[in-house]
């Protein structure tokens, strides 16, 4: 395997010549004629030049750094789908990290992308309605780029000073519920993930918004399609059982359909489910769910177009619509 000295070597030029004329240099340039030879002499090698001495040397690599929540979940394997394709249209490649729903995970991946030199930094999904926790991460999102100059976007997160694109949770929730009111649905019970999840907070609050009838009960769980199926044993335990329940998102939802049938409640007869998303898994599930639709991949477009676009003397930010999604877990209404 040829080196990066061999490559020196045919071409008739120093090693720190053939570097700069590879990898790149932040302070120097390569005369043209150098580094022709250079190239030419790689190529009659098949020298692969070292990404890691590539990013060194140029202070920053061709990668877009990617943090989701987990991408086991529909919603951010989505959001993951549509940087990845915006990404490669523009020459970078994805380096993808997962907190697994652990908020303390979260510093350390962004302190790992660092080190890497990432171009860009996205991060994806809800952040915590902690004040202490938010000032160390805008610290930590301040350090990765004033020792690396990359950008850094935001999803579903707007209040620390970064671009980023946002969805419109608390008015697509309560259209939601206003809908189903004007339906004939009376009652309903929330389940409503967790505590200080910012997003599950704007759903909630929409909900409760827009909702004309009784709210019987909100069960915080995990934002997990597990968390779903353990609130909704919670939500099926009510006497009178509530007509309708809301999950703040379509996992949580898939999961509550799953406690539902193992119950023998029959969804939409006994009661009815809706949820927020829209995920592409939805096709596979019965009966199909009423939801409302958030165009993930979409975000994962707009988000890598904030991250490499110039800097502005503001953060933009994006605000991305939803869209009711009428299906048959809600198509009746309960009789109570």
């Amino acid at each position: 395997m040829a080196t990066l000295s061999d490559v020196a070597r045919l071409a008739g030029v120093s090693l720190s010549t053939a570097s700069r004329a590879l990898n790149g240099s932040r302070d120097r340039v390569v005369k043209p004629e150098l580094a022709r030879r250079v190239l030419d002499a790689s190529r009659q090698l098949n020298y692969s030049p070292n990404a890691a001495a590539q990013a060194m040397a140029r202070g920053h690599s061709n990668s877009i750094g990617l943090i989701v929540h987990d991408i086991r979940d529909p919603f951010f394997s989505s959001i993951a789908a549509g940087v990845m394709r915006s990404a490669s249209e523009r020459g970078y490649v994805v380096t993808l990290a997962t907190t697994f729903h652990h908020r303390d995970a979260l510093l350390p991946l962004i302190d790992t992308m660092r080190q890497q030199r990432a171009e860009a930094l996205i991060l994806a999904g809800s952040l915590w309605d902690d004040p202490a926790y938010l000032t160390h991460l805008s610290a930590a999102l301040a350090d990765f780029r004033s020792t690396t100059s990359a950008h850094i976007s935001l999803i579903s997160q707007s209040k620390l000073g970064f671009n980023s694109v946002t969805v419109k949770n608390r008015l697509g929730a309560q259209r939601l519920a206003s809908a189903l009111w004007e339906r004939g649905f009376t009652t309903a019970a929330i389940l409503s993930g967790q505590e200080q999840h910012i997003t599950s907070a704007k759903r909630v609050q929409g909900f409760l918004r827009g909702f004309g009838g009784e709210i019987v009960a909100q069960v915080p769980s995990e934002f997990t399609r597990e968390g779903g199926y353990q609130a909704m044993k919670i939500a099926l335990s009510l006497r009178p059982m509530p007509q309708l329940v809301f999950a703040v998102n379509d996992v949580m939802a898939v999961g509550a359909l799953a406690a539902a049938r193992e119950a023998g409640v029959r969804i939409p007869q006994d009661m009815a489910v809706a949820g927020f998303d829209d995920i592409p898994t939805l096709s596979d599930v019965t009966p199909p769910l009423t939801t409302v639709r958030v165009p993930m991949e979409v975000l994962g477009e707009h988000a890598v177009e904030l991250a490499l676009m110039d800097p502005t003397p503001q953060p933009q930010v994006l605000s991305v619509s939803t869209e009711l999604i009428f299906r048959e877990s809600t198509a009746v209404v309960p009789s109570r």
